[in-house]
C-alpha cells in the first residue's frame, strides 16, 4: 500500500472519528436535560394530577386538568386554521416554480420562519385581542397557526418537487384535469413527507409559551370556549415555575414531564405513519 492511499485512510479516520466525537457532545446535554425533566417530573404523575384543576394559593395538591384541555382545543384549532391553508400553498409553490408570485411568497415564508415567536405573540395581540376586546384561546390558536405555516409549507413544496415528473406526464396523458391529477397522484405520492412537516410543525408549537402570553393568557378553570381566555401547559409551566411556592414548583415539573412525553409521543406517532404510507407506496 503506497504512502499517500495511506494518508488518505488516516485522514478519513481522523475526521470520521471527529464526526462521532462532535455527535456524541450535541447528543449528550439533550440525554443529561431529558434524564433531570423524568427524574424530577415523572414521581408528580398520577391520575388525580392529570384529573383535577390547580388548588388556589396555599392549598396543596390539585392537577392539570384544565392544561391539557386547554393545549388539545389550542393545539387543534391552529391545526385547522395552518394546515390546509400550508398544504394548498406549498402545492401551488412546487407547481409555479418560476412565477414571481412563488419568488415572493418563498421570501415571506422564509422571513416568517425566522421571526420570533414572541414577536408574533405581539402581533396577534394587536391584531386580534386589541379589536376583540379580550384575551382568548382563538387569538392564541391563530398566533400557533402563524408559526405552523413556513414549516408545513416548506416540506409540501420540497416532498413534492422530489417527485418525478413522469407522474404528472402519466396523469394527463390518461386525459386526468389538473385537480385530479394534484389530489389523486401527487399529494397521495408525497403524502409521507407532507404528514412529517405536519407533525414536526404540532410538535414545534407545542411547547411555546411567549405568544399564548399575549394572547390565551391562560384561565385557573376548565373551559372549552375558545373565546375566553384558556389555560395550556407552557402557560402553568411558566406561572408555576416562576410562583414562590415549592408545592407549584413540583407541578411544574410534572407538567414538563407531561409536556415533554406529549412532544416524544407525537414525533414517534409520524415516524410510524411515514413508514406505513412508505410501505403502501
Amino acid at each position: 500500500m503506497s504512502v499517500a492511499i495511506k494518508y488518505r485512510i488516516g485522514k478519513s479516520t481522523v475526521f470520521q472519528a471527529l464526526v462521532m466525537v462532535l455527535s456524541f457532545a450535541c447528543v449528550v446535554p439533550l440525554i443529561f436535560i431529558l434524564i433531570y425533566i423524568l427524574q424530577a417530573g415523572i414521581t408528580k404523575i398520577n391520575w388525580h394530577f392529570l384529573t383535577n384543576l390547580p388548588k388556589p394559593v396555599g392549598e396543596t395538591g390539585g392537577g392539570i386538568a384544565n392544561a391539557l384541555v386547554g393545549t388539545s382545543i389550542i393545539i387543534a384549532t391552529a391545526s385547522v386554521i395552518a394546515i390546509p391553508f400550508g398544504i394548498l400553498c406549498g402545492i401551488y409553490l412546487s407547481e409555479n416554480k418560476n412565477s414571481k408570485l412563488a419568488y415572493w411568497s418563498r421570501l415571506c415564508i422564509d422571513i416568517l420562519q425566522g421571526v420570533p415567536s414572541i414577536v408574533i405573540g405581539i402581533v396577534a395581540y394587536f391584531w386580534l385581542v386589541k379589536p376583540l376586546n379580550g384575551f382568548s384561546a382563538l387569538s392564541g390558536s391563530v398566533a400557533l397557526a402563524i408559526m405552523m405555516l413556513p414549516i408545513v409549507v416548506r416540506s409540501t413544496e420540497e416532498t413534492l418537487l422530489l417527485l418525478p415528473d413522469s407522474l404528472r406526464e402519466a396523469a394527463y396523458a390518461l386525459g386526468m384535469p389538473f385537480h385530479r391529477v394534484i389530489l389523486k397522484v401527487i399529494v397521495p405520492c408525497g403524502i409521507s413527507g407532507i404528514l412529517s412537516g405536519v407533525m414536526l410543525s404540532v410538535a414545534r408549537i407545542t411547547g411555546e409559551t411567549a405568544p399564548l402570553l399575549f394572547t390565551a393568557f391562560g384561565n385557573p378553570y376548565l373551559t372549552t370556549d375558545i373565546t375566553k381566555p384558556m389555560q395550556s401547559l407552557p402557560l402553568l409551566i411558566f406561572n408555576y415555575a416562576t410562583s414562590p411556592y415549592n408545592d407549584w414548583h413540583d407541578l411544574a415539573w410534572g407538567a414538563s414531564c407531561i409536556l415533554l412525553i406529549w412532544v416524544l409521543l407525537l414525533n414517534i406517532f409520524t415516524k410510524l405513519i411515514t413508514r406505513k404510507w412508505k410501505v403502501q407506496l
